[in-house]
């Protein structure tokens, strides 16, 4: 069976949902696939988000809200707390509610939403054969080589659908526009021929248990610092409420070649919480690298995970890739409606001015504070709790931080409008 679709979104997770959901409110007819059952489920994810970031791109609902998050703690190797004004509150998220209400945000907005939809392959389009699907990245088909890397395709070149497994039978939907919010190492980009893959120094191993029968305060968020905890990262404790808390660990590549993340995070646990109950075990990767250098080629538009728009220093992903998905879902409305996919290039240039050079910082912070020693980290943690109160921000964390590396901070202070 096949169906003619403007768009179709490949993941259902707040990038896709969101992408879907403002391409649909421009007037686009949308196909929104996801290949789990429930959408929302399993939880891969710490679920923390900043309240500012969230009420850039959707009204809250209460019902989303586990914990509501007005402090943060940051505890050094040796036990020196910090606790930085945050200028603002966070919450700790229920991602089954929460992603679920994205995806019917989406049909609210006139999106077809279907789970247990496995795509498997994109569809050629003229002057393209069949044959450049199982060709490597890089080498697909001639429209590829004679247009440039990230720029618009001639016309009547592209991929024309995706084909895929339904509740066990075979489909293929066709569109004007795919988009893959597939995750990490998106192989909707990788068929492609977008380079999606991620250096092992920047894709950080996770692993999270969510605990119950914990003794915490409900309104902190908790991060851990040091060689023994978290090397090259750090170990989180997100409140949920009702004595429960997302308890996770996220290092290096690098460092997991020695010792897995898992193995951290039970040694944490046995000292922190002993006797706790687990609900729930969850691992993976999180891409902590700047955005990937083509966002769109031809037909095909990246977001989310996809596109690594997560951010490289804290590794939270969810509220920067729904801003991902809003600047794509609004940018594909706007090429549809001109019938110009050249106008798809807008999202890229928007991503850059508003996130990208942003992240490219943060991806800088990130590298040099990852490779502090315990002694440095207790030093900053120290020298932190030395200056006046009003100055015990985020930013001045990281300026004392990076107080050896002035050129950084410069950096800092410029791309953020620091003072």
């Amino acid at each position: 069976m096949s169906e003619q679709y403007d768009v179709i979104v490949v993941g259902a997770g707040p990038a896709g949902s969101t992408c879907a959901r403002y391409a649909a409110m421009g007037g686009a007819s949308v196909l929104l696939l996801e290949k789990d059952r429930d959408i929302g489920m399993p939880v891969r994810c710490g679920e923390a988000v900043s309240n500012r970031s969230l009420e850039r791109i959707v009204d809250i609902d209460p019902r989303w809200i586990a914990a509501t998050v007005n402090r943060f703690r940051l505890i050094s190797p040796s036990g020196h707390i910090v606790e930085p004004d945050l200028g603002g509150h966070g919450y700790v998220l229920e991602r089954r509610i929460f992603d679920y209400d994205l995806a019917r945000l989406a049909a609210g907005a006139g999106a077809q939403v279907r789970t247990k939809s496995y795509v498997d392959g994109l569809l050629p389009g003229n002057g393209r054969s069949s044959t450049d699907l199982h060709k490597p990245a890089g080498t697909l088909s001639p429209s590829k080589d004679t247009s440039p890397a990230d720029g618009p395709s001639p016309a009547g070149h592209g991929w024309s659908g995706v084909s895929m497994t339904w509740k066990g039978e075979r489909r293929e939907a066709h569109a004007r526009i795919i988009v893959g919010a597939d995750g990490v190492e998106s192989r909707v980009g990788k068929w492609a021929g977008i380079d999606t893959t991620t250096h092992i120094r920047d894709m950080e191993t996770c692993a999270q248990m969510t605990l119950t029968g914990v003794d915490l305060d409900d309104d902190v968020c908790e991060f851990y610092f040091g060689n023994d905890t978290a090397p090259m990262g750090y170990l989180w404790v997100f409140p949920k409420g009702n004595g429960m808390a997302n308890v996770g660990v996220g290092i290096s590549g690098m460092a997991s070649k020695k010792r897995a993340a898992i193995r951290y995070l039970q040694d944490f646990i046995a000292r922190r919480f002993p006797g706790a109950g687990v609900l729930t075990t969850v691992a993976g990767g999180v891409p902590c690298a700047v955005t990937v250098d083509t966002l769109v080629k031809e037909n095909v538009v990246l977001v989310g995970d996809a596109a690594h728009q997560v951010n490289p220093m804290s590794g939270g992903g969810i509220t920067s890739g729904m801003i991902g998905g809003r600047m794509a879902g609004e940018a594909i409305a706007r090429a549809l409606r001109a019938d110009d996919l050249s106008l798809l290039q807008d999202y890229p240039k928007q991503w850059e001015k508003e996130i990208g050079a942003k992240h490219r910082t943060y991806h800088r912070m990130k590298s040099a504070v990852y490779k502090f020693p315990d002694e440095t980290l207790d030093d900053i943690a120290v020298n932190v709790l030395r200056l006046a109160p009003e100055k015990r921000t985020i930013w001045g964390v990281f300026r004392t931080a990076l107080r050896h590396q002035p050129k950084l901070v410069w950096e800092m202070v410029k791309t953020f409008g620091l003072k």
